[in-house]
């Protein structure tokens, strides 16, 4: 069998000691003692073997100079080292290996005799144009960098993959051209550095064979499995996950790191929503050893207090050695009973944290104890920040996926319950990728208590109402007077009785009972009266004065519209006071306890909050929340009152605002109306809380003409005597901060449809 392995070649390869043996020759003749004495014995036995200098190119040569050829480089391989170095005498990227050290033998031993030693990823064409490039340096003064990392993948006997990095001796090598060697000129060369990917050109330039390399490398092998690990670790992290067998990905790397033949690799995503393990679409291909076959379990339920503390609290690595030991420490653990369950005996959790943020934990498991340590968890230092940094990714695409749903499906949601739509969505994202039927559910929230609120603009409808009568009233006058001046029109006397009708309608506008006057009013005047005046405007009589009526129709500075803009002004002001304040109190409020909030502008603003468990259930909820919270709702409206009161002196329209607030103490269930794209009471029981919500704020004081709610006072409707003495409380608490008033109403509202029985306290708000 010939020495070559690559069919084409440029060089004509022999394996020769004659540099070896020359370099004894200097030795010989120029020294003296010892290393004279060994160098003329070594070349007194190498003279019987003339083919050690003129070169062997078959493996059976090369077997029958065994013995000589170890003694001759026994200098570069020294005895002692043989156990440690890991070394062979050899060609440069040729598969055949001698004179190898104890531990090469021992570990091609361990891969097999099926094994078959090859460089990675190294083809033909590799090999040739790098065999080139070592002729143009040495020849034509080129330095080409062509030294790429080479690598052996070489197996252990429990078939765990390592990595070994090929590192090569030439200095007892030389090139020699032949005959058929060609004269290359710079042109040449460059078409050659140009052109690596084409193999006829260089083979064209570098004939096969044209070229004797003569003599032989000494390969050096460095294991570099972790670091190898870790670099093909990047490169499979970079791939869609997906796309790859990630488990086996993960498990043969991580195998290789650790030298565990049947090692696995587990992942957990951890929900701090809900404080739950959970299985994330996008890493379910990397099985959940902390889950089972369960698809979400609360982290202390598995963990307890004292190991969720450790992993989760401080980010550390948590490694048992032994899980039979660590279960009869902790008989309760849940974590133990499971793990023990899938014959998991020693395993490390290492939690993944990225910006503060914990994604989940990666979870290495070995059916044996002790395989699995506190020692050998820290060879994740050095994989953990790529794996990090890839499930992040890979989190943040989902939850890009979830909240494209949620957009689309439900609508803009308030912090405090996205996670729950999250989780449907993220439901519904799982099914449709495995082409399977799932409609979205409605999302419903249980036990959750509500608070209601509003700051209601007095008087609003009226005010609206006067500034059309106003702007219609000075539209028409200016109509009539041009109609009058057109003596031109046809029918002229029939257009001024109609607007002079239009022109009483206005001044009755309050008191109508039709809600379609204006749009009558307008719809007269803009297909009858406006395509007239459009007839006249070339007239140089009349083009002038339809020019300025036309003008004065502009919304945004025209005359017409000038009372309504005040009103807009004034209602859009107050609204945007009063929402900006609310929303900036309610930065505090969720501090106290994550609730639900919404918000409303029409003609003042009003707010719905719902505060429970089932809506931030990763904290404990106590009624004390519920109180704090209503304090906190009591104030702030004041505040807002006060706000007001300061404000309303500067805007067009000098509006008054009336202030309340709807006790209500029992908990119900609020559900997401998918048609509607908000939320709403559930169930016909807590339907009472609607309906009480749309009909209070324009409820009487029972038998009077009095409506409950009076501009610089607060209303709080209630219907039991714990609400009146816990809203008393409230009061006392806030007329000690000088924000309500010493005196307090009690009174009756009248019977509402279907609602009977309330009563209300009623304070005035201090304004100084």
């Amino acid at each position: 069998m010939g020495i070559q392995q690559f069919e084409k070649n440029p060089f004509q390869q022999c394996i020769s000691f004659h540099v070896l043996l020359d370099h004894l020759g200097k030795v010989a003749r120029e020294q003296t003692g010892y290393a004279a004495e060994r160098a003329l014995a070594l070349l007194r036995e190498a003279e019987a073997y003339p083919k050690l200098r003129d070169g062997m190119s078959e493996q059976w040569e090369i077997d029958e100079h065994l013995t000589v050829i170890k003694h001759l480089v026994a200098d570069l391989f020294p005895p002692a080292l043989t156990q440690n170095e890991i070394k062979a005498v050899t060609i440069p990227f040729q598969n055949i290996l001698f004179n190898r050290t104890e531990r090469l033998k021992n570990i091609l031993h361990a891969a097999g005799s099926s094994f078959d030693i090859t460089i990675r990823d190294f083809d033909d064409h590799q090999f040739y144009v790098m065999s080139c490039c070592l002729i143009l340096n040495e020849f034509y003064n080129t330095q080409l960098d062509f030294g790429k990392p080479m690598f052996y993948d070489i197996p252990t006997a429990e078939r765990v993959i390592k990595h070994y990095r090929i590192m090569y001796n030439a200095d007892f090598l030389d090139i020699i051209p032949t005959a058929q060697a060609r004269k290359l000129s710079p042109a040449d060369i460059t078409r050659l550095v140009n052109s690596y990917d084409d193999l006829a050109l260089w083979m064209e330039m570098f004939p096969p064979g044209s070229y004797i390399l003569k003599g032989f490398a000494v390969m050096s092998l460095f294991d570099v499995t972790v670091e190898n690990a870790v670099s093909v670790l990047k490169g499979t992290l970079l791939t869609n996950l997906n796309e790859v067998d990630v488990e086996q990905d993960f498990e043969s790397i991580f195998r290789s790191i650790y030298r565990i033949p049947d090692l696995h690799v587990g992942f957990t995503a951890f929900d701090a929503d809900e404080n739950k393990f959970s299985s994330i679409a996008n890493m379910r291909k990397i099985k959940s050893y902390i889950l089972n076959d369960s698809m979400e379990a609360v982290c202390t339920d598995i963990l307890g207090p004292k190991s969720f503390a450790a992993i989760m609290g401080k980010s550390d690595f948590f490694a048992i050695s032994d899980s039979k030991q660590f279960f009869l420490e902790h008989p309760d653990s849940e974590l133990a009973h499971r793990f023990l369950s899938q014959n998991i005996q020693s395993f490390i959790l290492a939690p993944v944290v990225k910006d503060g943020i914990k994604l989940g934990i990666l979870e290495l498991t070995s059916p044996r104890p002790n395989e699995l340590n506190s020692v050998n968890a820290h060879k994740l230092d050095t994989v953990m920040p790529f794996l990090v940094n890839t499930i992040d990714r890979q989190i943040s695409f989902m939850q890009n996926r979830i909240q494209a749903v949620i957009q689309n499906e439900y609508t803009t949601l308030h912090p405090s319950v996205q996670w729950k739509f999250r989780k449907e969505a993220q439901k519904y994202i799982e099914r449709h990728d495995h082409h399977l039927d799932y409609n979205l559910r409605e999302v419903v929230f249980d036990d959750v208590y509500p608070l209601y609120g509003q700051i209601d603009i007095k008087g609003s409808s009226n005010t609206r109402n006067l500034s059309i009568q106003k702007d219609l009233h000075n539209q028409l006058a200016a109509l009539m007077l041009m109609v009058e001046m057109m003596d031109e029109i046809p029918e002229q006397a029939a257009y001024l009785a109609k607007l002079q009708e239009f022109e009483t309608l206005t001044h009755n506008f309050l008191t109508l009972v039709r809600t379609d006057t204006e749009q009558y009013i307008q719809y007269f005047i803009e297909s009858k009266i406006h395509p007239l005046l459009h007839s006249l405007q070339s007239s140089p009589l009349y083009s002038r004065s339809v020019a300025d009526y036309f003008k004065q129709l502009d919304k945004t500075n025209g005359s017409f519209y000038t009372y309504r803009r005040k009103y807009h002004t004034t209602v859009s002001i107050t609204n945007q006071k009063m929402a900006s304040l609310l929303d900036a109190r309610q930065v505090e409020a969720q501090r106290m306890f994550p609730h639900y909030y919404e918000r409303f502008k029409t003609d003042g603003v009003e707010h719905n909050l719902y505060i429970g468990s089932s809506i931030s259930p990763k904290y404990a909820f106590t009624l004390q929340h519920l109180k704090k919270l209503r304090l906190w709702q009591l104030e702030t409206l004041c505040e807002m009152e006060r706000a007001h009161h300061q404000l309303k002196t500067t805007l067009p329209y000098l509006l008054e605002v009336t202030t309340l607030i709807l006790a209500f103490s029992s908990p119900l269930s609020i559900r997401f109306r998918m048609d509607e794209k908000r939320f709403d009471v559930d169930g016909t029981y807590n339907a009472r809380f609607e309906i009480v919500k749309k009909r209070i704020d324009k409820a009487y004081i029972k038998d009077t003409n009095e409506r409950i709610c009076e501009p610089g006072k607060i209303t709080i409707v209630y219907a039991s005597p714990n609400e009146e003495n816990e809203y008393r409380n409230y009061v006392q608490t806030l007329q000690d901060r000088n924000l309500l008033d010493s005196t307090v109403e009690v009174i009756e509202v009248e019977d509402l449809q279907s609602v009977s029985g309330l009563k209300a306290l009623r304070v005035s708000i201090l304004h100084d």
